[in-house]
């Protein structure tokens, strides 16, 4: 089915170094939001705060049908871990430069899964030089195109 929802921006600003899966603890709502594709990651990241994982700042809009059993757009949700991965995830957190972002959203085996990764901010050359390249791809890839075709 694919991603319910992306962080295409993390790409572009960061670096990405390492990907966790981690399990989201959502109300029903928000499932039911999520499912009709109104979520968005662009401002959250996440946080550890006493020994537990946090995703902060992430988007689920309103279930249209929700009523008042309707829950917070921006409210802070619990990520689920393995001790061993918040471990490394704390070092991660710690050392300099480093830090954690969500990637995307999507369904695994009907349970909304997050795709957080281990990341390291891109400094502006960096960034021209990603986009240098993806052009250059593209340049090869019609020029390989257009010779098939003759």
């Amino acid at each position: 089915m694919g991603d319910l929802v992306q962080n295409r921006r993390a790409f572009h600003e960061y670096e990405i170094l390492e990907t966790f899966e981690a399990g989201l603890v959502l109300m029903g709502t928000e499932i039911k939001s999520l499912r009709a594709h109104g979520g968005n990651l662009a401002e959250a990241y996440v946080k550890i705060i006493r020994g537990e994982v946090w995703l902060i700042g992430a988007s689920i809009a309103p279930y249209r049908f929700g009523g008042v059993f309707n829950h917070d757009e921006r409210r802070d949700r619990k990520l689920l871990l393995h001790k061993k991965e918040i471990e490394k995830l704390k070092g991660a957190i710690h050392q300099k430069g480093l830090t954690v972002i969500p990637l995307a959203l999507y369904l695994k085996s009907g349970r909304v899964k997050v795709k957080i990764g281990q990341a390291r901010g891109k400094k502006h050359q960096d960034k021209r030089q990603t986009l240098i390249e993806r052009e250059k791809k593209r340049e090869m890839d019609r020029a390989l195109k257009q010779s098939r075709r003759s």
